[in-house]
């Protein structure tokens, strides 16, 4: 395999699973030539006149929309672990002996640790998704056939419009739906808020299918996926389990650790004169990161002040907020409890987006450079402020990118982040993965001091003879190992198990097994 330097020092391939790949070139260096894809042209006469799609079963939508040897099957993750379909449909797969599918997910959960089987077999040959758990952990093994690609959720969308990835068969799994194909994931037993993460896959797949326990007459409205586009619908007795949809993730924590955390980060927006009347937001769903929009909440109340909008990922944090005019707008990408699934059903200034408006960097532009301030996790930082999210510092590929890296476009990035866990450094010399450069990334906080990178000399300034306890990164890194020691890198081998995308559909580094 032919390896490349990038910008960032990392030797990637230049060819992955025999299509040509580009080594990153640097933020904002590499400029895509030529026109989006766009799938075959289809005749309304192909199509039932009535508008009714609708097919007995998974298998019969299968069946008819062609399924074949080394096809690509595409599929959102708005059910999260809760979902019920795509172990149906590779069970299927196998069951008519199609062999070397390509999975497509915008992200794989625990549930789909059923799908190992079919990778071991040669019904699935990879996944380029973002992975989770047990797939990323047999991933990290050396055990897939083919190589895994990881894509920010903007990067997923940039490879279909571009025609990077061709979806063959795209699997949309929705709360409501008609027989038309009209979908939208707002109400119904296993509603799930959005299904903004579906939405290019049934824009540019070649086939449709809509799958839904709630089957509703002609219009289902509103409706986030157009009927237009889609191929076939099935009504099956259950697509999701509700209590795993909705994120279990969505509280605030109570570790004393993470809560000063939050506290340190909301103090340094506020401090540095971040936090203002009209200004943005974006944070996570993790504890953490719903601690700091308490925080941020508190502070505003005290100052009378409101924000413009807070992106989301949703909760009942941000729709209290909402709610109590703190915000005027939730810009919504993923709805994270059922508290998001009712105030986007119901309040105008609850709005859907998706990854093309919020994050797609093959665009006219995107709305993650209008918002002021982004907390994001990490799981290692290092002294050049460049930051991991999909792997451990054991080397095991066990989380996917997400928006994650959509988000350094932010006008200011803070990582809140522990020093150390379980007694190994998340301050280091050089992390496992780089899936993003330092360039991008503004502040550290830590629960023993806070780093500015050096290229945000306002930031600095801002901080000055404030009481906030500003170190730089070599004193953190310093300060981890002094109480946990340096730690081993982890035992690696020679195979590339995974590439690691950037935003514009670069490679910027690559995970190799561990042995």
């Amino acid at each position: 395999m032919d390896l490349k330097k990038n910008a960032v020092g990392r030797l990637v391939p230049t060819e992955i699973n025999g299509v040509e790949a580009v080594p990153f070139q640097g933020v904002g260096k590499y400029k895509p030539e030529g026109r989006r894809f766009s799938h075959v042209i289809t005749s309304n006469k192909d199509y039932p006149a009535d508008g009714n799609k609708q097919v007995a079963s998974i298998k019969e939508a299968l069946i008819k929309a062609g399924l074949k040897d080394g096809m690509t099957i595409s599929s959102h993750h708005h059910f999260r672990n809760g979902d019920l379909i795509m172990n149906q449909v590779f069970d299927i797969a196998k069951e008519l002996g199609v062999k070397d599918l390509r999975w497509f997910p915008s992200a794989s959960f625990p549930c789909h640790e059923h799908l190992i089987q079919y990778l071991e077999d040669g019904t699935i040959s990879h996944i380029e998704g973002s992975m989770n758990g047990a797939l990323g952990r047999y991933t990290s093994q050396g055990k897939m056939k083919k190589m895994a690609v990881l894509r920010s959720h903007g990067g997923r969308y940039q490879a279909v419009q571009d025609g990077e990835v061709q979806i063959d068969i795209a699997i949309i799994g929705a709360g409501t739906a008609d027989p038309f194909g009209n979908a939208n994931g707002l109400y119904g037993d296993s509603a799930s808020g959005l299904l903004g993460f579906a939405l290019a896959d049934s824009e540019y797949a070649d086939k449709v299918i809509v799958i839904t326990d709630n089957m509703v007459p002609f219009p289902c409205v509103p409706w986030q996926i157009q009927g237009n586009n889609v191929d076939f619908t099935v009504k099956i007795d259950k697509v999701g389990e509700p209590e795993k949809i909705i994120s279990g993730t969505t509280k605030i924590t109570k570790s004393p650790d993470r809560l000063l955390l939050a506290e340190m980060t909301a103090k340094f927006c506020d401090v540095t004169g971040l936090i203002k009347d009209g200004f943005s937001f974006q944070t996570g769903a993790g504890g953490t990161s719903l601690a700091v929009s308490d925080y941020f909440s508190k502070i505003m109340k005290d100052k009378n002040i409101k924000a413009r909008f807070a992106r989301g990922g949703s909760n009942k944090y941000l729709v209290r907020m909402l709610e109590e005019g703190q915000i005027d707008y939730i810009l919504d990408g993923q709805t994270f409890d059922l508290e998001g699934v009712r105030s986007m059903g119901e309040n105008p200034n609850h709005t859907w987006t998706s990854p093309f408006t919020s994050y797609n960097y093959h665009s006219k532009g995107n709305f993650a450079g209008l918002v002021d301030i982004v907390i994001l996790g990490a799981t290692e930082v290092d002294v050049n402020f460049n930051a991991n999210v999909v792997t451990h510092s054991d080397g095991y590929l066990l989380h996917g990118i997400g928006g994650w890296q959509n988000c350094l476009f932010s006008k200011t990035v803070i990582l809140p982040i522990p020093l150390f866990r379980d007694r190994i450094p998340v301050v280091m010399d050089e992390v496992t993965t780089i899936c993003g450069p330092g360039e991008l990334i503004d502040v550290i906080v830590t629960e023993r001091g806070i780093a500015i990178n050096p290229l945000r000399k306002d930031l600095i300034e801002a901080a000055k003879g404030s009481d906030l306890p500003i170190k730089t990164i070599q004193e953190l890194k310093d300060e981890a190992e002094a109480i946990c020691g340096k730690p081993d890198k982890p035992i690696l081998g020679e195979k590339i198990i995974a590439a690691i995308k950037w935003v514009d559909g670069t490679v910027i580094d690559c995970v190799i097994e561990v042995k």
